[in-house]
């Protein structure tokens, strides 16, 4: 039998309800592996007695015949969720020693389903980052390796630890959350799944904010069926986020029937960008191959406000950063720096913030500051939101015209060296985020679905936008999608 750690979620579901195996089996055995990896640097913090606890609940549970799906899988927990009695840094030494009285909506829903934390994840420092490079707690690393290179790579960011997680088999699944890419670009460069659903779809509340008009929740996983499983356990209305939707949560898995016949699939003309490397466009093309043998339909479409996607994220989403880090003071919770002789309030703050954040989490704050300041306010923030509202409605026309689902690439590259971007200008980073960060701004969802490897054997994805709210129907694209390519390649174990 295959190890148990290595198991997916549907494998391990199914193995439990037949009695072959025990969560607290599978717990130990995800435990163990854990603490044979620190060379990834994928978890920030254990939790054992929790998870071997939780198990044994769940255990009673499937005994019971009263348990969900999620019930007894062992599953990591980014830390940008606030887990009562455990630390919840956000990778940052702002919030060192922050240990919350309370659990946030989406850890909850999971824990009520019956899965199982085994610790929290490594990721970008307040999810600002596209290589989790910027964490407290140093680089996570990738489990996968360039040819015969050792060099280490980047897991891709900000859940950086949940990827790598996930694509090392240290946890079934993992949760994510995604602000411009967060979830879909580190699946595509670890070779997992990764779903950022409709905003609204989970709620926010409880996890520590960066942008609160883009972030969303989201799992990561090793196949489309367990993201549909571990979507479904993950939403539902929450009155505590009024951002959250009312509408009832389907089930997902029941959506999964791989026929696309009939369905209409977008290319847009706009993601063919210039330098963009032939292994991508190789992919892509592919892509658009197996969908159409498959039964699909495809259809060009323009997307023509894409070209000023990156611009106006990268005005709003710092905008909403500073807003959202000002409650970081050092007076409430968190670090507070040491004070010297004759130092006022405005000292202490700048102290504790200078100390606190680290320089992408600063560098970000001042654009955001600086762009609703006085006489900049209209220049830049009001404008990029003028544009926000523009890319909606690209992509609100095209829905219209009858296209079901968009096809593009997930990433421009396959994953790059750690070092390798940081100390070139940080714009080159940020491009990372081109072809994921028009569906925060428009508020939909995406999936990124992996698709097929690089000449150096690393993974690369492939994205489905789908229409808002409708889930169900992208991941039947996915699935579909990941039948054909039928993708199943894991990293080489040298951790």
């Amino acid at each position: 039998m295959t190890e148990l750690n290595a198991l997916t979620l549907a494998e391990a579901r199914d193995a439990l309800r037949a009695g072959d195996i025990t969560s607290a089996e599978l717990t130990e055995a995800c435990l163990a592996a854990i603490d044979a990896a620190d060379a990834l640097n994928a978890f920030a913090h254990k939790t054992p007695e929790i998870a071997m606890a939780r198990a044994a609940e769940a255990d009673q549970r499937i005994q019971a015949g009263d348990a969900p799906s999620m019930c007894g899988l062992p599953i990591g927990i980014k830390d940008l969720f606030c887990t009562k009695g455990v630390p919840s840094q956000a990778a940052s030494r702002i919030l060192e020693g922050f240990m919350p009285e309370y659990e946030s909506t989406v850890s909850q829903n999971l824990a009520d389903a019956g899965a199982v934390m085994l610790g929290k994840l490594n990721m970008d420092e307040f999810a600002m980052g596209s290589s989790n490079e910027t964490s407290v707690y140093g680089n996570a690393i990738n489990p996968w390796r360039r040819g015969n290179e050792d060099t280490a790579l980047t897991p891709g960011g900000s859940s950086g630890g949940s990827a790598s997680a996930v694509a090392a088999d240290l946890c079934l699944a993992a949760t994510g959350t995604d602000t411009g890419g967060s979830i879909r670009q580190p699946a595509a460069f670890t070779g997992i799944t990764g779903i950022k659903p409709t905003y609204g779809r989970c709620s926010r509340w409880g996890i520590v904010a960066f942008a609160s008009s883009l972030d969303q929740a989201g799992p990561m996983t090793k196949s489309v069926r367990d993201a549909a499983i571990m979507l479904e356990a993950m939403c539902g209305h929450d009155p505590k986020d009024s951002t959250s939707t009312e509408l009832p949560v389907p089930n997902f898995e029941a959506a999964l029937t791989g026929d696309i016949r009939g369905k209409t699939i977008g290319i847009p003309r706009e993601y063919r960008m210039d330098g963009m490397p032939d292994e991508i466009e190789t992919l892509w093309a592919e892509g658009r191959r197996m969908m159409e043998e498959a039964g699909a339909k495809l259809v060009d479409i323009s997307l023509p406000h894409t070209r000023y996607a990156l611009p106006a994220y990268y005005v709003i989403a710092p905008a909403e950063a500073s807003s959202n880090l000002a409650r970081y003071d050092g007076v409430r919770y968190g670090h507070r720096a040491t004070l010297s002789q004759g130092d006022g309030i405005t000292e202490m703050y700048e102290k504790t913030r200078a100390e606190g954040f680290g320089p992408e989490v600063q560098r970000r704050v001042m654009i955001g500051t600086y762009v609703l300041s006085a006489g900049f306010y209209d220049a830049y923030y009001n404008r990029a939101r003028k544009v926000r509202a523009l890319i909606k409605k690209d992509f609100e026309d095209v829905f219209a015209q009858g296209v079901d689902a968009i096809l593009t690439p997930a990433t421009p590259s396959a994953a790059f060296g750690l070092g390798e971007m940081t100390d070139a200008d940080p714009v080159q980073m940020y491009l990372n985020d081109v072809f994921t960060v028009t569906v925060n701004l428009a508020g939909l969802p995406g999936i990124s679905v992996p698709a097929g490897m690089d000449n150096q054997g690393l993974p690369l994805g492939l994205q489905l936008i789908g229409r808002p709210w409708e889930e169900g129907d992208l991941l039947n694209s996915a699935y579909a999608l990941e039948q054909a390519t039928g993708f199943v390649a894991k990293p080489a174990k040298w951790w």
